[in-house]
């Protein structure tokens, strides 16, 4: 099956543009239901700009048709005609930003702090080509241009594909959860331990 080049960002222009169901959007750009429902409400991907899959030759006009006239049809994608220009990038190294472009990255970051807290500081920077001090200048509002910064994801701006951008999400999602599930086999409550709480007030008391 021919893999969508631009899941969330397609995602968001399907929601938008079309009466296809959660289903029919989630199975064409290989995402949960659940996540389509959260792009739908607000919750997710708000500052991804929708990539029209007809325009980019992912999807013809008369399979989407179908799709939105028969909401148990599933729709196929079609091999986009850009697919040999998204190439993964070379893994190793710090990445190379254009000139024209590192003035975006304050933004591109911003938009890590809000959207993505769990993609920890050295994912940002090799991702972005950046630094430790501009992530943190950034967070704390003590960036030069902090008055200036806003938001925006780095798909829009040019900076990283979008096949680059929600692998690096999903693996810091995961490392997330597996850090919580260990955590919460960690805490178990003072019944199972055996560890009994004292009242500092009824100690002295006894004591007296």
């Amino acid at each position: 099956m021919t893999e969508v080049l631009y899941p969330k960002a397609t995602a968001v222009w399907l929601v938008d543009n079309t009466a296809l169901t959660f289903g029919q959007i989630a199975e064409f750009c290989g995402l949960h239901p659940l996540e389509v429902k959260a792009i739908a409400d607000g919750e997710s991907a708000r500052d991804i700009r929708g990539a029209d899959p007809i325009a980019n030759g992912q999807l013809h006009r008369d399979e989407l048709d179908r799709a939105q006239a028969d909401p148990s049809y599933r729709m196929h994608a079609a091999k986009s005609r850009h697919a040999d220009l998204v190439k993964p990038q070379k893994k190793g190294g710090p990445r190379y930003t254009p000139v024209s472009r590192r003035q975006d990255r304050p933004d591109a970051i911003a938009w890590f702090v809000r959207n993505h807290p769990e993609v920890t500081d050295a994912q940002i920077s090799k991702l972005l080509g950046t630094t430790k001090a501009t992530i943190d200048s950034v967070r704390e509002r003590s960036h030069w241009n902090s008055a200036q910064i806003k938001p925006v994801d780095p798909v829009t701006l040019g900076l990283v594909g979008q096949l680059e951008l929600d692998e690096v999400v999903r693996t810091a999602a995961a490392k997330a959860n597996r850090g919580k599930a260990d955590e919460g086999e960690t805490l178990r409550p003072a019944a199972e331990t055996g560890r009994i709480e004292y009242n500092v007030g009824e100690d002295a008391g006894a004591a007296d």
